[in-house]
């Protein structure tokens, strides 16, 4: 069986693993982060929030300092998806983001049907009762 966790990622409970849904491919084991098993771009946050006003003039430029925040974004080894991003302090590891309880998932999905795709737009309202 496997669980959609995120819009890129899955869990498959019978080999515990994470994988990527665009391309399948295994990222490691389902019981440690799936960012150990990802490649990771350690960005400049001036280059995804540059400076406002003039650096050469002033030293608060509404720009993030790389000295006090950086900005990991984690690709998938296989495809190159764009998985996550996270926003960090320079220094400390990776946000620990999801920790599954893989006893409880399967217990969880043991009567339920696999989702392969996940339901979006008007059918999720549709099937609530909520439809328009």
């Amino acid at each position: 069986m496997k669980v959609l966790m995120t819009e890129y990622l899955r869990i498959d409970l019978d080999a515990e693993q994470w994988e990527c849904r665009v391309c399948d491919h295994k990222i490691g084991p389902a019981t440690k982060s799936y960012k150990e098993g990802m490649l990771v771009h350690n960005r400049d946050p001036r280059e995804i929030h540059p400076p406002i006003i003039d650096p050469e003039k002033y030293r608060f430029t509404f720009s993030p300092d790389p000295d006090w925040v950086r900005i990991l974004e984690y690709y998938c080894p296989h495809c190159g998806t764009q998985v996550e991003t996270e926003y960090a302090v320079p220094g400390h590891p990776p946000l620990y983001d999801m920790e599954p309880d893989l006893p409880a998932l399967r217990a969880q999905w043991a009567k339920r049907e696999e989702v392969k795709e996940a339901v979006v737009g008007p059918a999720v309202a549709a099937d609530q009762g909520h439809g328009h």
